[in-house]
């Protein structure tokens, strides 16, 4: 996947599970004080990004760090890179 292809799949995942408008899925928005969500909404977002990534994130210390979308995205470039390249 493309760095865009992860950042249109994030943000759909925001759109379908929180009803989130695509105009306010912006990097620098804060998870929890600019998009409101509470910590069931996290679990829930990291269960459907684990779907649509088909990945697990159970176990993955990184995601802990996430504060912003931009934290998102990072983090999902990052998992696709060493998924495409396990070496680095």
């Amino acid at each position: 996947m493309t760095r865009e292809e992860i950042i249109a799949a994030i943000n759909s995942t925001f759109i379908e599970q929180f009803e989130i408008s695509e105009d306010k899925l912006t990097p620098d928005k804060q998870i929890f004080n600019d998009l409101g969500l509470d910590s069931l909404d996290i679990v829930d977002l990291m269960v459907g990004l684990q779907r649509r990534f088909g990945i697990s994130l159970r176990e993955n210390e990184e995601i802990r760090k996430v504060v912003t979308l931009g934290d998102v995205y990072e983090f999902f470039v990052r998992l696709e890179a060493k998924r495409n390249n396990p070496k680095t």
